[in-house]
């Protein structure tokens, strides 16, 4: 674990924001490459991921203030450190997204479905490579754990800034999440070659992703909120992505035979 890869003049550069703006350039990269191949301009794929990344900074820093209200209604001081501070909710960075994406797909008359099954696999890869960020950081640890894989931790740094626990194997459930990503990636290519209607593989991704998660959020450890005392937060939006996943998958693909009659 290397949360800091270099210092300049003293100046901390962090291993977790290299590799998420390394996610991003390689994400817009193949975006672009393959938007070229189905007729999408480069330029409105460049702004639309500029658009989405700063969506899902905003998103995921919101459902992040959200979760932890009570403490910031107590400490107000601490959200200008929540501004500034490394990391957020992806949800609450996916949902704000794509809600600013469609707005945008629309206003320039292109088909947000189309968009999306273009785009979706490396939005995927993307997101792989962004948890080998959380990884280096420590942050969106895992639970106490005896499997032969377990991972200890051992930089003070890193437990300063996300509380990861120090000098016990935890699950590295950060990797299980990029090993998932990376997964999705490859599942959704492949239906990708195979694709019956628009929407199909940027359904298939929030409904595989939404399942993923449910259970990696098994072993997770850091604090995440709690809905009812038995689900975190980002279980609960799980259940509610894939159901409405599978809601729009059933639609779109009716839609489709009613299209072709």
């Amino acid at each position: 674990m290397y949360p800091i890869l270099f210092s300049v003049f003293g100046f901390k550069i962090h291993t977790y924001g290299v590799l998420m703006a390394l996610s991003f350039i390689l994400g817009i990269k193949l975006s672009m490459v393959y938007g070229k191949k189905v007729g999408i301009e480069e330029e409105k794929i460049l702004d639309l991921g500029l658009l989405t990344l700063i969506s899902v900074i905003v998103g995921g820093k919101i459902l992040l203030f959200v979760i932890d209200f009570k403490y910031y209604i107590n400490y107000p001081g601490e959200i200008l450190t929540l501004v500034f501070r490394l990391g957020g909710v992806f949800y609450g960075g996916l949902i704000f997204a794509v809600l600013i994406d469609i707005w945008y797909l629309k206003k320039h008359r292109l088909d947000p479905w189309f968009v999306g099954d273009a785009l979706a696999p490396y939005i995927a890869f993307g997101h792989g490579i962004g948890r080998l960020g959380c990884f280096s950081a420590g942050c969106c640890y895992g639970k106490p754990t005896n499997m032969p894989w377990g991972i200890t931790f051992t930089n003070e740094y890193s437990h300063d800034m996300f509380g990861v626990p120090l000098h016990i194997p935890i699950h590295p459930t950060q990797l299980y999440s990029s090993i998932m990503l990376f997964t999705i990636f490859t599942i959704l290519i492949f239906l990708r070659k195979r694709k019956r209607f628009d929407g199909q593989i940027f359904w298939s991704y929030i409904l595989l992703y939404g399942c993923g998660r449910y259970i990696i959020e098994n072993f997770r450890g850091d604090p995440r909120g709690s809905i009812w005392n038995y689900l975190s937060t980002s279980q609960f939006i799980s259940i509610i992505m894939a159901i409405f996943a599978i809601g729009m998958l059933i639609y779109l693909f009716r839609r489709n035979l009613i299209n072709k009659k």
